[in-house]
């Protein structure tokens, strides 16, 4: 599986499985943000330790989540960034719209206020 997800009723985390987010697996994070939107969910934290690359659709998967939780009022937290995925964001200038957060214990904090 490329992303497990947790979940309770205020908030999700989803841990990316996965050492590239490209198109092979970006449509299976948006479709997993597409669901727990569906089901009410709009806290969520998207932990991408694991990932070493990021390419314009893992992009656009992650910006798919973010704005589903605005949407709803609620809070999109990407956490456990690696140097090249933050690289990427920061170029794409993702930084200033995105919310970071160094691990997921910092992200849940971040939903709790």
């Amino acid at each position: 599986m490329n992303f497990r997800t947790t979940q309770n009723k205020l908030n999700a985390v989803i841990k990316c499985n996965v050492e590239r987010l490209t198109a092979q697996n970006a449509p299976e994070l948006k479709a997993e943000l597409l669901v727990l939107n569906k089901n009410g969910v709009n806290n969520i934290v998207l932990d991408l330790s694991a990932t070493k690359y990021c390419d314009s659709s893992g992009l656009s998967a992650v910006l798919t989540g973010n704005r589903l939780c605005k949407d709803t009022n609620g809070k999109f937290i990407l956490c456990g960034l690696q140097s090249s995925v933050l690289k990427v964001i920061q170029i794409a200038q993702l930084d200033k719209v995105l919310h970071l957060s160094d691990n997921e214990t910092e992200a849940l904090k971040v939903i709790e206020m």
